[in-house]
This record gives C-alpha cells, structure tokens and sequence, in this order.
C-alpha cells in the first residue's frame, strides 16, 4: 500500500502565538490512559500515524487495524479514537492504541447499558467450569452461569455453543474485567408475560396448542405459553402407551384439550385421546359376540394374552380359552406381536372388557368323544401323568381318562401307580363312567377282568389243601400266592410250631409249600391260610400249585378289540417287582448264610 501524507498549510505570523499557546496547553493535559480523537495521517508498512493535536504525532501497530479477513482496514484521513499508552517513545513519538481505545470504550458502554438495564447481544463460544464463555461487543468476554442460562437446567451445554442471543448483565466489575451474564432473567420475563395472557382465556373445555416441554414416565409437560400443562399418559391415546417417548419428542407442537384447570393452584391437566371420539361407543356393534375378529397380541401375562383389535379396544384370551387342552403358560401358545383371529365370547361396554377366545375355532375334543365313545368301551392310550391316587390316560386329543388307584386291581393294593406304570406306556381300560358336566372321564384296568372273589369261595373253601408260593415274608405273617392276582396270608401262629422263631427262618420267599385254608372273608376280600394244619393232610394233585390256573375268557369292549392289554402290563410288572424283591431277599438270606458259615 501506498504511503498517504497530509499536509498542513503553515499559520500566519500573527496567529503563531496563540497556535503555540493553544499547544502547550493541549500538551499539559494530555495525560497517559486517556482516550483522545485523532486523525490518520500516514498509513506505513508496519504502523500508521496518527496527529492527536500533540507536539508529535503517534504511532500504533499496523495489526490494530486488520479486520476479520487480514486485510488492512484504515486510509489517511480517517477519525480514529486511540488510547495514550506513552506521551514520548525513544522515537520521540507518542505511543498510542486504537484496540485498547475499542475496549475500553466498549466497557463503558457495557457499563452505560448495565446502569440503564438494557439487554447486551453476544454469542456463546465455548464451555467453562460452572457455565458458558459468551463474547460481547468489542470482543469482550462474559461469563454465563450454567443456572442462568435457562428456565429449567440443560443437560448439554455444548450444544448451545455458536448460538446467539440477548442476556442482562446480572454482575459488572471493570476494574477486575468480570461480567456476568443471565438469559434466564429475560425468559423468566417473557414467561410472565405470556403466562398472564394465557391465564385470560384459559378455561376447561378449551382446545389449545402447546410445545411438549419435557418428558417423564407418566406423562408430557406441554408449554402453552407461559404456563405448563400435564397430559398423563392415561389421556394420550385410547390404545395402549407404554411410554409417552413412544409418542411424543420434545419440542413437539401438539394440540390437545384442557381437561381440568384450578386457578388457585395454577394446574392444568390435558387430554390428546379425547379429541377423537372413544372407540368404545360403537364396540358393541363391531363386536357382536361370536364373531369372528382379528387383532395384535400386545401384552402376555400369568392369566393370558391381551389382543388390540383397534387403538383404544382390547381383547383377552383366557388361558382357559387358548387351547382345548390347557397349556402351563399362554407364551407357549402366542408371542407378542402376532397376528391372531378370535372368536367374540363375551362384551361387557360399560366396563370396557372383551373375552376372547382361541380353542373355539378348531372343533370341541369332548364333543368329538361323547359322540364316539360310551360307558363300556375299551380304549386304549398312552398314560399321560401318574399321580399318588392314579394313572391318566390319553384317549383323544384334548380328552383324557382317569384310572383310580382302586380301580387298578381286584385283589392287589396298589398305593403307589409308579410302581406299575410309566409315563408313555400304552395300554388299554375300560370306560366307567362319563361325566359331561365335569368333562371328565372315569376308567377301569380291574373292569376288564372277572372278579376273582366271584369264583373263590368256591373254588377255595375253608378246609381246602393246595399248593402255594411264598411271596414275602415278615415278622407276622407270610404272604402267599394261590393263583395268578390271588393272595392269601398266613399268619405268624400258622407257620409253624414254635412261636418264638422268626418266620424267615421257617419258610424262604419263592418256595412253594402246602397249605390249608382256614378262612374266608369276602367282606374284606381277604384268605387266611395256615401251614402247621397242612401238614398231615392229603393234598388233591389239581390243587398243586400253578401259576396260571385262572382261566376265566377275558371280556371284548364294544368296539370288539381284546381289551386285556392294560392288565396284562399290570400284571406282568407287578410281578417282575415281586420278584425282584424276592431275588433281593433271597440274595441277603443267603449272603447272611455264607456269614454264618464263616
């Protein structure tokens, strides 16, 4: 740039004096930190001149004068204020500033506004412990407080950054350069403002339009100016809201009605769902009761699954009413979200309930039974479950029966059907008994055999002599068998002579001895034999011990099938634990022998 200079006509002979007056005035008040006008006279490589009306002119630092962009922002003959730093220099120059002149006269302004309480514009640059660093006017830096800078605390700071706006100076020091700064001041401000316009035509009933303030578990806050307003989240939807984030962001505009409004306390409740009319008014004409309707499972619980057939009406399926055969939890049934169709069983509108249900659209099991099968009929099946007081048997799908522990066996207690049976095992019963009301099954394994004690007391009179087989044997009497499921016991005085043996010693489990019978109780269903009586009688050679001496021809069920297998099975296992009880017996007789021996 070229250098620019001014020149200045020289003063006439007679005005000289009163020139030079006028300067050594001037130049005794001049004085160091004063702001004074000056005018550019010279613009050089690395300084400009400045002629401040002093003896010399003054000089200041060509960076003074750079504007944003690094281009040099000054021309001969521009007015300038500057700041005295040095009245001489080693130069002999005045040393002046044109920045701190800036600063200086920016604080007064700062000071000037603060006195006056007008608002100062700035902008927010960067985060510092506490709060935020805002530049004002001239460059100055002010200090926003993290509790000033909104109505309610911001989380993040940081995105504020950049930003600006208008702020009152709450704090002002320029000795010590501190300024401190509110923005919440002028927003509390305008809150009343508005919030008392608000308060002028607020009433219950009222539709207004408001900003989602913030965000909580049970509801939205909406700013509708000046005054927050509640809206739960029981009044957002007339479906189903698990979150109010699931509906709303904040600084969303929504409008909604004013459901409740006190003066007093200043609160206000509102309602989005009650801008829409509630689907419940005509539910029970779209869901007549065993329609068919299609839905969303949305929530699965101990009891069974709730089912969205429109925003604001639900469903729910009983665990009762999912499956013919009753499942251990509805989420083996249904997942949430699926797509399910239903059968309307049951509206009640005043109470906003629907009963559904799902096994209704495959056919009734029970029906499909009762209309198969009578009392009387052999089934046969796979056992389903086994429990202390009986066995249950599969007969159709969704359909089981019931054999009781005492209708296993005519002449056998069975206390424990696990000793018998297995889960999975096919058999066959009887059917006893159907009961329609109760659903329920009754079945029979003794049922599908003659009853012994229909043929015993002739078969077995008392004075009889036969053959039997030891089964067990105790410390007051030995149980024996007669035939195939009939048992006879022996008390310990017909054993033998003398009493004071133990039983054991005197006869072994398996072996197979004489014996008389001496009682017969049919009430009790019981045969009471004796070995010490037998001993000198004949015995008939038809009544030499075989195991399988009934004969009695087994019944046909009316479906014509043989219907013995389920005793079969009976029999067969309650014999093989028999005599695995009797091996183990016998195996610690004889171990106890061999001790003996040595």
């Amino acid at each position: 740039m070229t250098e620019q200079t001014t020149e200045t006509p020289q003063p006439a002979a007679d005005s000289f004096a009163a020139l030079f007056e006028a300067s050594t005035t001037r130049t005794d008040q001049l004085r160091e930190g004063d702001i004074v006008a000056g005018s550019v006279i010279k613009v050089g490589k690395d300084t400009v001149v400045v002629d401040i009306g002093y003896k010399s002119e003054g000089v200041i630092p060509i960076d003074e004068f750079l504007d944003e962009t690094g281009n040099i922002d000054v021309s001969a003959g521009d007015q300038v204020d500057v700041l005295v730093e040095a009245k001489e220099n080693e130069y002999g120059l005045v040393l002046l500033s044109k920045e701190k002149a800036d600063k200086l006269k920016v604080w007064d302004e700062i000071s000037a506004a603060c006195e006056r309480d007008e608002l100062i514009s700035g902008t927010i640059t960067q985060r510092v412990k506490g709060g935020l660093s805002v530049t004002i006017k001239g460059g100055v830096k002010a200090f926003l407080p993290g509790s000033q800078v909104d109505l309610r605390p911001v989380r993040n700071l940081d995105k504020l950054i950049g930003q600006t706006f208008d702020f009152k100076v709450i704090k002002f020091n320029k000795k010590r350069g501190n300024i401190v700064l509110s923005r919440r001041v002028l927003l509390e401000k305008e809150r009343d403002r508005l919030k008392a316009k608000t308060l002028e035509s607020l009433e219950e009933g009222q539709v207004v339009t408001g900003t989602i303030k913030n965000i909580t578990e049970y509801g939205a806050f909406v700013d509708l100016g000046g005054i927050d307003g509640l809206l739960h989240i029981t009044d957002m939807s007339w479906g189903r809201v698990n979150h109010p984030s699931e509906l709303f962001n904040v600084g969303d505009e929504v409008t909604v009605k004013v459901l409740k409004y006190n003066p007093e306390t200043e609160r206000v409740s509102l309602g989005l769902k009650q801008m829409q009319e509630d689907p419940w008014n005509t539910a029970a004409e779209t869901y007549k009761p065993g329609g068919r309707v299609k839905g969303k499972v949305v929530s699965i619980t101990d009891y069974g699954a709730f089912i969205e057939l429109e925003q604001g009406v639900e469903g729910l399926i009983h665990v009762s009413e999912m499956t013919w055969t009753k499942p251990k939890h509805p989420s083996k049934v249904l997942d949430m979200g699926q797509e399910v169709e239903t059968v309307v069983l049951d509206i009640d509108v005043q109470n906003k309930r629907i009963s559904l249900g799902l096994k209704q659209l495959e056919p009734d099991p029970w029906s499909l039974f009762t209309g198969k099968y009578n009392p009387g009929d052999v089934i046969q099946g796979k056992v389903r479950s086994i429990t202390d007081y009986g066995v249950f048997i599969g007969i159709e799908d969704g359909v089981d029966g019931m054999v009781h522990k005492s209708d296993l066996s005519w002449t056998q207690k069975i206390n424990n059907p696990a000793d018998v049976y297995r889960k999975g095992d096919e058999v066959e019963a009887i059917i006893l008994s159907i009961n329609h009301e109760e659903q329920k099954v009754s079945l029979g394994i003794k049922q599908l055999y003659e009853d012994p004690w229909n043929y015993i007391p002739e078969r077995y009179p008392e004075g009889t002599v036969l053959e039997v087989r030891v089964m067990t044997v105790n410390e007051f009497e030995a149980v024996v068998e007669l035939e195939q499921g009939v048992e006879g016991t022996v008390p310990r005085a017909e054993i033998g002579m003398d009493m004071s043996v133990d039983p054991a010693d005197v006869v072994k489990q398996g072996e197979i001895l004489k014996a008389q019978v001496i009682r017969l109780d049919q009430e009790d269903r019981r045969v009471v034999l004796s070995f010490k009586s037998a001993d000198n009688k004949e015995l008939d050679e038809k009544m030499k011990f075989v195991a399988e001496r009934q004969a009695q021809a087994k019944p046909t069920g009316p479906s014509g099938r043989p219907s013995a297998t389920l005793g079969d099975l009976f029999k067969d296992k309650l014999g093989s634990i028999k005599v695995e009880e009797g091996a183990e017996e016998s195996g610690e007789a004889a171990e106890g022998e061999e001790g003996d021996e040595g």
